[in-house]
């Protein structure tokens, strides 16, 4: 067995039991005191451990670029690592959205909920539609979400196809897209493999992107698709 398995079996020893231990103090402090700041608090400084557990360092690049008040951030996602490097790093407080069937795990889910993180029922059309208008609403209250428009990790690094949904929430939320490209986490721990090796991972934030005031309902989403698919592509790393 060579020494990146290793590690991976040895992080995931203490990875496991850390997630759950602070679940459960995140989910007893968003009891104890309402709003949430405390699962913040929480979910950062358990990526910050990980991350440290890992041996693994962020750097975060373009701060400048972001706009005042909500946004959608996409981004390319090549590993499991990118989660735990934006929850550590990013300059602003951020939600996920994710599928509701993972809000239905015991303390876990019930942490994620009380946290503010947005679930998506996927079900059906009909509950897929309604969520999607739930989300958008709750973005345009003030939430900044994080979206892997890919859908999956990437095997290769190269960025895969991109998915429409999150396009259609960008443009029902009618708030800016700053693009994200992500470098140096597909090193740390290859998509689909159990292996983890020390490194470096580099977030690059890019300006945001608007829709043009002329353009129709239907060129929106293929048109902001192109613009996020082309900024990530510039910084990423092959």
């Amino acid at each position: 067995m060579d020494t990146s398995r290793i590690r991976a079996y040895l992080y995931l020893a203490f990875f496991v039991p850390l997630t759950f231990l602070f679940a459960a103090s995140a989910l007893v402090g968003t009891l104890l005191k309402s709003g949430g700041g405390i699962y913040a608090f929480h979910a950062r400084l358990w990526a910050r451990l990980a991350l440290l557990m890992a041996g693994v360092r962020v750097t975060v690049s373009g701060n400048e670029h972001l706009p005042a008040g909500p946004v959608i951030f996409m981004s390319n996602h090549q590993s499991s690592f990118d989660i735990l490097a934006l929850l550590a790093a990013m300059p602003r407080r951020i939600y996920w959205i994710a599928k509701k069937e993972l809000f239905d795990i015991p303390v876990f889910g019930t942490s994620m909920r009380r946290g503010g993180y947005i679930p998506l029922d996927r079900s059906d059309g009909r509950k897929a539609l309604k969520s999607m208008d739930n989300a958008a609403s709750i973005i345009r209250e003030g939430k900044s979400v994080v979206l892997f428009p890919e859908g999956t990790r990437s095997l290769s690094g190269e960025l895969l196809p991109f998915k429409r949904g999150g396009f259609i929430l960008a443009r029902k939320a009618g708030v800016p897209v700053v693009p994200i490209t992500i470098n140096g986490s597909g090193r740390i721990n290859p998509a689909g493999q159990i292996r983890l090796s020390r490194g470096d991972i580099s977030i690059v934030l890019h300006p945001p992107l608007a829709l043009p005031p002329d353009i129709s309902k239907n060129e929106a989403e293929t048109w902001m698709m192109e613009q996020t698919r082309s900024t990530i592509v510039s910084a990423l790393e092959h």
